[in-house]
């Protein structure tokens, strides 16, 4: 199964690059041998439309051709689930690999957030929160987060979850 993030805009040189890298790295590096072939970054343009919704509605485009048939799509969106443990996350992630599914694509919009066909198309749909972040600080932590599914599935003690739990 591969992994790719695809992201509506560039990151310019900085700490949030540097993260996405970092964890991008980390997690292709660990993915390897528990079969994942790959974890990517797809950069793609802004639209330059001039109303939200059609800029929203070039840029799904984007997004939704980065998955190919079979795959899954995970959307980071405000209105996207903020309650699923780690734990339950990186379960998912192994079903989906374990079913064979091609690629695992996680979708982050641009300014303008998701049209509406990407989140109709999700797999599931995530948030961080009610607060309004960052598109490069949503890339960081997705890409913690498959990191950290990642260490989940190998045992890692990278993620020591809740002690109570």
């Amino acid at each position: 199964m591969r992994l790719l993030v695809a992201a509506i805009g560039r990151l310019k040189t900085g700490p949030e690059r540097d993260l996405t890298a970092r964890y991008r790295e980390r997690a292709a590096q660990l993915g390897r041998g528990l079969g994942f072939t790959a974890c990517d970054i797809a950069e793609m343009v802004e639209s330059r439309a001039r109303r939200a919704p059609d800029r929203c509605a070039e840029e799904a485009t984007a997004l939704l051709a980065q998955v190919p048939a079979g795959g899954v799509l995970v959307a980071y969106d405000e209105r996207g689930r903020a309650d699923l443990p780690s734990e339950r996350v990186a379960e998912r992630i192994r079903n989906w690999r374990d079913a064979g599914r091609p690629a695992l694509v996680v979708a982050i919009g641009g300014a303008d957030g998701l049209d509406g066909a990407v989140r109709a198309r999700a797999d599931l749909t995530l948030s961080f929160g009610a607060a309004t972040l960052p598109h490069g600080i949503v890339r960081v932590l997705a890409l913690e987060q498959l990191y950290r599914a990642l260490t989940i599935l190998a045992g890692h003690p990278y993620h020591r979850g809740d002690p109570d739990g």
